[in-house]
């Protein structure tokens, strides 16, 4: 099977945090540049896909996407902002994966875990994360994943240690 996994900039982010990377990165601070993304993920992972996304998004995502589910990552420790609430979530949209009805363990539709730290990248995801993106896809030996915003290699590192065991 033939999945995905896109990590983009977060809408109004890419210019501001990766500016300085990517000459490009700005072309992610327009709602377009994210639907269009998605267009592209339906069309060319039939088998499924999971994307990263900012809380703020789901309202408009959602509402071109009403298909899309979404999971949780609950994070265990993170960035402490001058608010009352603090942010310390974020959506994961699903998209189908392999069906297993009878899979053991089953994989719950959240997480909860620390996020990365000092992995050079802002919004690098830990390998628990990634471990349970795979899991949600039902990933097995022999699939594709496409990392769509490799970032860090963090799925690539996650695959290749599924693989080594």
């Amino acid at each position: 099977m033939k999945f995905a996994y896109a990590d983009p900039p977060y809408f109004k982010q890419g210019k501001k945090l990766y500016g300085k990377l990517h000459e490009e990165a700005g072309v992610w601070d327009s709602q377009q540049s994210h639907i269009d993304l998605l267009a592209r993920l339906y069309l060319e992972y039939s088998d499924g896909f999971a994307l990263s996304c900012n809380p703020a998004d789901l309202s408009w995502i959602l509402t071109k996407y009403p298909d899309l589910r979404v999971c949780v990552w609950a994070k265990t420790f993170h960035q402490i902002r001058p608010t009352t609430v603090q942010y310390a979530w974020e959506p994961l949209l699903l998209h189908g994966g392999r069906k297993d009805n009878k899979r053991k363990p089953m994989v719950r539709d959240w997480i909860s875990c620390a996020r990365a730290m000092r992995k050079g990248l802002v919004g690098a995801k830990p390998l628990t994360f990634n471990n349970w993106v795979l899991d949600l896809l039902n990933y097995q030996e022999g699939d594709i994943i496409d990392d769509l915003f490799p970032g860090t290699n963090g799925m690539a590192d996650a695959i290749a240690l599924r693989l080594a065991f």
